[in-house]
């Protein structure tokens, strides 16, 4: 075990040439810099958030959205059905037409009963517009809350203003209560999301906001164990600055404003762009690969570091792209921004889902041009986008 410790914390890939680990060992009195063990304290604060998160939205939220006329249900149920629900748990949740005419001679059953069956069977367990309403509420809050403590807290900063104090001094750079607090939080919030998603309503992205999730914390924390977590704090800020904005318009969208939502996503959207098409390659990038090579130099956990933020810069232009693109499509065919279930993805790794919804987008298209008219109402393209990703 002490071979394989020794061998993960070799000096050589995560510090500058010439800094050992007994360097920062020990500081001088009042200094702290960064260190692994930090982090631990993240567990714990993670289900406290989570407890947070429940009490929130059952008391808080859930007023919210019953004052709001929200609806608590989940539309009609199917009727109890023992060989149905048998072929829906243990084989599939969508019959093929070998399947339905199966089904259809053994209950006796017309074809259309049982597929109308499995819908409704298959609405049961998607979340009511209440639930979402209630986490994005939720999400709203944090999200909200942690940019305005992260803004605050960078704006007295000196790296917020000259991006080289990320580096000057590195890797013997205070860790500061402040930005200690901000760091552990957001780590603190990633971990109670993946503790959440096994007493959440289970959704068909299960898997892959898992390894989202699981990639932003493994992200947070490399970058505050070799200590760049002053340029971390600048990823971090940049990325929070559209999250509330998203929530605050699909929280419009539930609760049927519909112009509020289509306004609250139009200044989403213009964030989005500018946050992560302008600011993070000018500001972060340009720090993170050029002034740290002038005053640092390169070395393997900087080489790494470096490639993580260009992958995430390549999605950032991948995810504007098909943004783009949809939004132009959908004004010119005069209808509400369809792309907000689109953009509605965390950063890092929401990849799969985008181009997926990016098909179901063009799906939904070719049929309304196939029969000539859509029997979608313009002002439900918004929901409908939401609501297909449960």
């Amino acid at each position: 075990m002490s071979a394989l410790s020794a061998w993960f914390w070799n000096e050589r890939f995560w510090l500058p040439h010439n800094v050992t680990w007994a360097d920062l060992a020990d500081p001088a009195p009042g200094v702290e810099y960064p260190k692994a063990g930090h982090l631990f304290i993240a567990l714990p604060l993670a289900l406290v958030i989570f407890a947070v998160r429940i009490v929130y939205e059952r008391f808080i939220a859930s007023t919210c959205a019953q004052s709001l006329h929200i609806q608590t249900g989940v539309g009609r149920r199917a009727q109890p059905n023992a060989v149905l629900e048998k072929v829906f748990t243990s084989i599939t949740k969508n019959p093929d037409s070998r399947h339905l005419d199966g089904l259809s001679k053994q209950l006796d059953w017309e074809v259309r009963k049982v597929q109308r069956w499995f819908r409704h069977r298959r609405n049961q367990d998607k979340p009511s517009t209440h639930t979402k309403f209630c986490e994005s509420m939720w999400r709203f809050t944090f999200y909200l809350c942690i940019f305005i403590y992260g803004f605050q807290f960078l704006w007295q900063t000196p790296w917020m203003w000259d991006t080289r104090h990320c580096w000057y001094g590195y890797p013997y750079q205070v860790m500061t209560p402040g930005l200690y607090c901000y760091y552990v939080t957001e780590l603190a919030f990633y971990w109670s999301l993946m503790f959440s998603q096994f007493t959440d309503i289970k959704r068909k992205d299960f898997l892959i906001m898992f390894i989202h999730h699981l990639a932003t914390v493994s992200l947070i924390s490399f970058s505050y164990v070799n200590n760049m977590a002053r340029v971390g704090s600048l990823v971090m800020c940049v990325h929070d600055t559209s999250d509330f904005l998203l929530e605050a318009a699909k929280l419009a969208n539930y609760a049927k404003y519909q112009r509020l939502c289509d306004f609250l996503f139009i200044v989403f959207g213009v964030v989005f762009f500018i946050t992560r098409l302008v600011i993070y390659p000018v500001w972060v990038l340009n720090s993170s690969m050029f002034e740290s090579w002038a005053i640092v130099g390169p070395f393997p956990s900087w080489w790494l570091f470096n490639i993580l933020l260009l992958v995430l810069q390549v999605l950032h232009i991948i995810w504007s792209y098909l943004i783009a693109r949809i939004a132009v499509k959908a004004m010119l065919r005069g209808k509400v921004p369809a792309f907000f279930y689109v953009a509605s993805f965390r950063p890092y790794m929401g990849t799969y889902r985008l181009l997926y919804a990016t098909r179901r987008f063009a799906a939904s298209w070719t049929f309304k041009n196939s029969v000539g008219k859509s029997r979608i109402p313009s002002s439900s393209y918004v929901e409908l986008f939401v609501h297909n990703r449960y």
